[in-house]
């Protein structure tokens, strides 16, 4: 009915928290003679990964949204949500507190994967890398 919202209330926290990160980061000055002496791989700036996150919270809610649509449960007139003028909000919040947490956690859970399997690789020196890299196109 509504578990759609969690997500999408997850979205809007994260976005926010990306825009004020994304500014800080623009404010830090990095030294060019340290990067000069860096083997390591380039690193994914924060800002860019929460973005990821973003994108997954908005894109899930989206499609759940349309989904909750074309079975009429969200309509596009005042209370929006057919349960809560059925009278069956109770049942809403408990979809919300289940199904809704548990979706807006599952899709947290694979990007923390994605980043830290993102954070290992950029771990790696960069001559180690690329002789992976070609050694497997040879």
């Amino acid at each position: 009915m509504a578990c759609f919202t969690v997500p999408a209330a997850e979205a809007i926290i994260t976005t926010v928290a990306q825009k004020i990160i994304k500014s800080k980061e623009k404010n830090q000055t990095v030294d060019a003679s340290k990067n000069t002496t860096d083997v390591a791989a380039p690193k994914i700036p924060f800002s860019t990964k929460i973005g990821w996150l973003n994108k997954m919270l908005w894109g899930g809610s989206a499609l759940l949204a349309f989904e909750h649509v074309w079975h009429g449960e969200v309509v596009p007139f005042f209370p929006f949500l057919t349960a809560v003028e059925n009278g069956e909000a109770s049942e809403m919040l408990h979809e919300m507190a289940t199904a809704g947490v548990s979706m807006a956690l599952l899709v947290t859970v694979v990007w923390g994967i994605m980043v830290g399997v993102v954070s290992l690789w950029e771990r790696r020196p960069k001559n180690e890398s690329s002789a992976n890299l070609a050694g497997g196109l040879a």
